[in-house]
């Protein structure tokens, strides 16, 4: 079976006829307006998504650059006052010889949440125009990028945590900085840009990794 345009070996639930729900997976002729089992609305692409991905994704970034430039971390004894950023905060951890948790914190910090922002607009880019990477690829670092979310929030149960076990009166406190907010914001707005990917889209345009459909 040859289907123009397209890898062969790849056929979609579109090619097919059909038409999958979104939220319960049940799959349904095309055409059917609302999957019986749950009540969503069905739809083959959302035509819509990739506006809300750059949208979220660009407030992510305005709050990624804050959260990075305001202290993460304010420690107040008798008579200082110390307030860390995320990176300054990682260094302060070098020099008391915690290298595995500054470079735990680095990595959930600053290597993920960039990674994330890279790897979405990359995959809304590539569903608008022919990319050399193939499906199969984009799929994948779709579904790494939707799994790792889960822990992008490691910096903030950090500072949570401390905040309350260090809590001495007037000896001292440890409470959360100005960047703790704008961190968090940018973490739920970077996983609600991932979220609002269509991920089938990446399926509707052929990769030239993936050269014309073999001759029968």
């Amino acid at each position: 079976m040859e289907i123009t345009g397209q890898n062969p070996d790849i056929i979609s639930a579109r090619d097919l006829g059909l038409v999958a729900c979104t939220r319960c997976a049940k799959v349904w002729p095309a055409g059917t307006q609302t999957c019986a089992r749950c009540g969503s609305t069905l739809v083959s692409r959302d035509a819509k998504s990739l506006q809300r991905v750059w949208a979220l994704w660009l407030v992510g970034v305005m709050c990624y650059v804050p959260a990075n430039l305001y202290p993460m971390l304010q420690t107040r004894t008798l008579l200082t006052v110390q307030e860390d950023t995320i990176v300054g905060g990682a260094i302060q951890l070098v020099h008391h010889g915690a290298v595995g948790i500054a470079i735990i914190i680095l990595v959930a910090s600053v290597v993920i949440p960039l990674g994330k922002f890279m790897a979405i607009a990359f995959l809304a880019i590539s569903v608008t125009r022919v990319s050399a990477v193939s499906k199969h690829q984009r799929q994948r670092l779709y579904e790494v990028v939707e799994y790792i979310g889960r822990w992008s929030m490691i910096d903030i149960f950090v500072v949570a945590i401390m905040s309350s076990l260090v809590q001495l009166n007037t000896l001292a406190a440890i409470n959360p900085g100005r960047a703790s907010l704008f961190f968090a914001l940018s973490v739920i707005f970077t996983m609600l840009s991932a979220q609002a990917f269509d991920s089938r889209m990446i399926w509707d345009l052929q990769s030239k990794s993936e050269g014309p459909p073999a001759d029968d």
